[in-house]
């Protein structure tokens, strides 16, 4: 009888949570969007302009909730190219309080006045190679929501840390994206 019972709840359990999966996807803040990134005048901030490494900044909005997922990613991505010289930077969206979790140490927020205006939505990422030249602009990966699975910044930096030439700065992308204007 017990074991009936149970089963009676799992089965209304797994329908509320369907339920609400599909209230979360309904929900506009986490339903795929699409967004056109351009960096035709996106230059490298001031403060990394004497850097002679690969320099990838990150944009966040501390409101959104697509960083939910694109959190981890950036760790995974952390992880495996700091060892390797890379190095990471944080802008936050004007006007909003927050902070990045401790354990992203090795992102060092960029506190600089800069023309972000070409930023269409966040979270985004912006890498530079060891020139100065802007070598990617965009997502960090395409789809519904962000995850640790491997997204387009990897190969980009892959190939920037072998000395490839990499111009990916115009796209149109659909992901989970908040506006950053």
């Amino acid at each position: 009888m017990l074991v009936r019972h149970w089963g009676l709840w799992g089965g209304g359990l797994a329908a509320v949570g369907a339920l609400l999966l599909l209230l979360v996807f309904k929900d506009p803040a986490f339903s795929p969007r699409s967004k056109v990134f351009s960096a035709t005048a996106l230059s490298v901030p001031k403060t990394l302009e004497a850097e002679q490494s690969i320099r990838l900044v990150h944009f966040w909005d501390p409101a959104c909730p697509c960083n939910v997922g694109n959190q981890a990613h950036l760790l995974a991505i952390v992880q495996q190219f700091a060892p390797q010289g890379v190095r990471f930077y944080s802008v936050k969206r004007a006007g909003r309080r927050g902070q990045l979790p401790a354990v992203f140490s090795a992102v060092q927020p960029l506190e600089e006045e800069h023309n972000w205006a070409q930023i269409p939505a966040s979270p985004a990422v912006a890498i530079w190679n060891a020139q100065g030249d802007l070598v990617y602009f965009g997502p960090y990966t395409e789809g519904a929501n962000c995850n640790v699975t491997r997204g387009f910044v990897e190969p980009i930096l892959e190939a920037t840390l072998a000395g490839r030439s990499v111009q990916a700065t115009h796209q149109l992308a659909v992901a989970c994206f908040c506006d950053w204007n």
